[in-house]
């Protein structure tokens, strides 16, 4: 299958023990990827490991929409958040976080490793990729220290 690899570094305003615990707590993934509206199913009862089903929402051509369940598997190394989803149609994405401290923030480095079918893998590519973007954009403006309080 074709694999695709993304990568992004951004400034967080706040420490990085705050971003490390907001992107362990699944909750917060709705609205921090533009595309998942609800999450289900967390599963905590493994060390350093959290399960939980995410939904996705895709909309085609402004009217139709498709809620896509992806399993997600979090796991958590010192400052670094890592995983894998899977989701239906031969999606794999295997993703990581990792945390540094950055003059007064913390410096999220973003990495996305993608594969899909040769004919999703541009699709999905782009998807992931604005997800990415927005992300960085949503959890500075979370985590900022003049921002209101925090989902989750």
């Amino acid at each position: 299958m074709p694999t695709r690899v993304l990568t992004h570094a951004f400034h967080v305003d706040a420490v990085p023990d705050k971003v490390f615990d907001h992107l362990t707590t699944p909750e917060n993934y709705i609205g921090l990827s533009p595309l998942v509206v609800a999450v289900r199913d967390v599963d905590r009862s493994e060390p350093r490991v959290i399960r939980y089903t995410a939904v996705e929402r895709f909309r085609f051509l402004g009217v139709v929409t498709h809620d896509n369940p992806i399993r997600v598997a979090l796991h958590t190394d010192g400052l670094a958040v890592h995983g894998e989803v899977r989701s239906p149609g031969g999606v794999r994405m295997a993703y990581r976080f990792d945390l540094s401290p950055d003059d007064s923030g913390t410096r999220v480095d973003d990495r996305l490793e993608l594969s899909a079918p040769w004919f999703l893998v541009g699709y999905a590519a782009g998807q992931a990729r604005k997800v990415q973007l927005a992300r960085a954009g949503i959890l500075a403006e979370r985590l900022s220290a003049g921002s209101a309080a925090t989902p989750g």
